[in-house]
């Protein structure tokens, strides 16, 4: 099945979990959701340290003066070489330096694999693994599993914009905790990857 045949088939199951998720996915359209499969885990955790706590325009400029800087994705021993004030200057805080260090030390000495290797690990697995790197929580290693290694069903239960689209989608005054989006969440396997992306695209008016 290809990538737009899936989205389909994700799409209207999610259409048939309750008539909020109707209204929803006909406000918003056909699934879009785009991967970079060709990343190595290495450059997509980078990448999503960028974005870590920032807004997408935020993290886009970072990333544009980040891969400036070295003329191309730098690599492990250049990230490792590159000097602190340097990584400053294109938008980075201390510690995120620390984790894009730490990151690319990790790929050196394995503990960050290759994408042959973590293509034959579960999402629990690779969670586990790299959550040990200082500054990489179950988010970063989510957006990883989403992006890159294209797994189906991978819902981040703490990320806000998840969390915020859910509350706007079914009108709550208060958002659930991450606890409790997960346990909803449940009823989306195995597409929660898709559900996720329909829950970031949430119009803020009532769909």
């Amino acid at each position: 099945m290809n990538n737009a045949d899936f989205n389909t088939k994700a799409s209207h199951f999610l259409m048939n979990v309750d008539s909020d998720w109707n209204r929803l996915i006909q406000a918003v359209g056909p699934c879009m959701f785009t991967s970079k499969p060709e990343r190595e885990p290495y450059e997509a955790l980078v990448r999503a340290v960028a974005y870590q706590q920032l807004s997408t325009k935020a993290g886009d400029a970072i990333l544009k003066k980040f891969i400036h800087h070295f003329g191309a994705f730098p690599t492990p021993p250049q990230l490792i070489a590159a000097e602190f004030d340097d990584l400053r200057n294109v938008g980075f805080s201390g510690r995120k330096i620390e984790t894009l260090k730490g990151i690319a030390e990790g790929t050196i000495n394995g503990l960050v694999p290759t994408r042959e290797v973590a293509d034959a690990m579960s999402d629990e697995a690779l969670i586990e693994q790299l959550v040990t790197l200082k500054g990489i929580g179950r988010w970063t290693v989510e957006m990883m599993l989403m992006f890159t290694l294209e797994r189906m069903d991978v819902l981040p239960a703490d990320d806000f914009g998840i969390i915020d689209g859910y509350r706007r989608l079914k009108e709550l005054e208060v958002a659930p905790k991450r606890k409790q989006m997960a346990e909803i969440g449940v009823e989306w396997s195995p597409y929660r990857t898709i559900a996720s992306w329909y829950l970031w695209r949430v119009p803020k008016q009532k769909v």
